[in-house]
């Protein structure tokens, strides 16, 4: 049986991580740096506008900039079928 990881691999998602820099609430002059990381699809990355909502809506730090970098890894060219199996001892 595949892990969950593997799958979500397989149907097109992809390591997302994001730098999430933001104010903080009691000393708005002073930046801190989040980092958040999930399996997402790139362009419109769902997951990451996700928690993004839930931080604007829940979280009193105001964002300040945010990065994002994103690896599809698994790609057509890693996968390919295989004929036969050897067992070797």
């Amino acid at each position: 049986m595949a892990s969950t990881d593997f799958a979500r691999q397989i149907a097109g998602y992809g390591l997302t991580t994001a730098g999430i820099l933001y104010r903080l609430p009691d000393h708005p002059s002073i930046l801190q740096e989040y980092v958040w990381q999930d399996y997402d699809l790139a362009p419109r990355f769902p997951q990451l506008n996700k928690f993004l909502a839930f931080w604007e809506a829940k979280l009193d730090g105001k964002l300040f900039r945010i990065t994002v970098t994103h690896k599809d890894l698994i790609g057509p060219a890693d996968l390919s079928a295989i004929n036969g199996e050897f067992h070797l001892q």
